[in-house]
């Protein structure tokens, strides 16, 4: 991939935000038209389903296993580059993180990522909330709750000043990360099947996953010839809303990937929703859930930043090249998320079939 004319044309940064654009608008439209949510997935499978949520997360999840490993095999893509596994990763972090921000997500009635596709089809709820995730996320990275998430992230972190590889860990080929990619699918479609779920909805639940690839892929690309570093990542909502957040409210904003991808996923969202007719505003029912979302966003903000990503930067970005802390972070959103609606949806739902006295 030649990327030298069009640098020399707009700009490294403007590429990468570019890039970053395009990443969005993919993941935006596939998400919409699959109602990809790891929130639902959890909630199905918490009730003893294995459903058409859960099939869709693990063909997304599956599929991203797929496209980015086998990117890596043909070298289009490093994982050993890329800024999740530059850095030490945080056990604490994804342990603590994780189980905050899959609580949260239920109680939100949604994930970040989700919550961005939602707000682009006309839910305000889901502006809401996602204002607020916006907001605890930056005052997590930088603002006053810094101090608690760096000192909790730094209780268990990763030796070596890396991340840790989890195949290499495990000691497993290079080959394996594809091949575990592919039984997934499978199990992902005999799921499917079992749920009658359409082939649109499959092609579309894929495409989460293809998003995923194609940010590694672009970002890797230019790294390879940007004159300045640019950092390799893809799709992920927590520092990215923060960014984007920061870069309309800051004087002498810089573009960048992150800028890039959070806009993409609104214009890909919202065309979606008007192609499929599925355009509407709604709001909260009542205030009780209004407050029940306001929380909820607070705990995913803070603990996506803890974790070192949302569903989809760890659960989805971060599991596809195997990052340790990834994997560990996205079991205890599930954890949470089952924890959550079995105490606080499952616990209601039966306080409130009750006869009363």
């Amino acid at each position: 991939m030649d990327l030298i004319p069009l640098i020399d044309h707009i700009g490294e940064a403007p590429t990468a935000a570019l890039f970053g654009l395009i990443t969005g608008m993919i993941f935006g439209v596939a998400a919409q038209r699959s109602k990809f949510c790891l929130r639902a997935a959890t909630v199905e499978f918490a009730r003893g389903q294995m459903g058409p949520r859960v099939a869709v997360w693990l063909l997304t999840f599956s599929t991203a296993l797929v496209w980015v490993q086998g990117a890596q095999t043909l070298g289009l893509f490093n994982s050993d580059d890329a800024r999740m596994m530059a850095v030490a990763g945080s056990w604490s972090g994804a342990v603590i993180g994780g189980l905050l921000f899959g609580a949260g997500m239920v109680l939100a009635r949604g994930c970040s990522g989700r919550l961005l596709v939602l707000g682009a089809t006309g839910n305000l709820r889901s502006i809401v909330s996602g204002l607020i995730f916006a907001v605890v996320a930056q005052m997590s990275l930088h603002g006053m709750l810094a101090p608690a998430r760096d000192y909790l992230a730094r209780l268990w972190v990763t030796p070596g000043g890396r991340n840790v590889d989890l195949l290499a860990l495990l000691h497993l080929p290079d080959i394996s990360g594809l091949l575990l990619g592919l039984a997934l699918a499978a199990l992902a479609l005999v799921v499917s099947y079992k749920n009658k779920i359409s082939t649109r909805t499959l092609v579309f639940a894929s495409g989460v996953g293809f998003a995923v690839a194609v940010g590694w892929v672009l970002t890797f690309s230019l790294a390879q010839v940007a004159f300045e570093p640019v950092s390799i990542t893809s799709a992920t909502f927590s520092g990215p809303s923060a960014n984007t957040l920061m870069f309309f409210l800051t004087p002498n904003p810089v573009l960048e990937f992150d800028v890039g991808l959070v806009p993409g996923v609104v214009i890909g969202a919202f065309a979606a929703s008007l192609w499929g007719r599925e355009f509407k505003f709604e709001g909260f029912d009542n205030a009780g859930n209004m407050r029940r979302a306001m929380i909820g966003a607070v705990l995913m903000g803070f603990g996506a930043m803890l974790a070192g990503g949302c569903a989809i930067g760890a659960g989805v970005t971060g599991g596809s090249i195997f990052a340790a802390t990834a994997w560990l972070a996205l079991f205890c959103m599930w954890i949470g998320a089952m924890l959550t609606d079995f105490l606080v949806d499952q616990a209601g739902q039966t306080a409130a079939a009750r006869p009363s006295a």
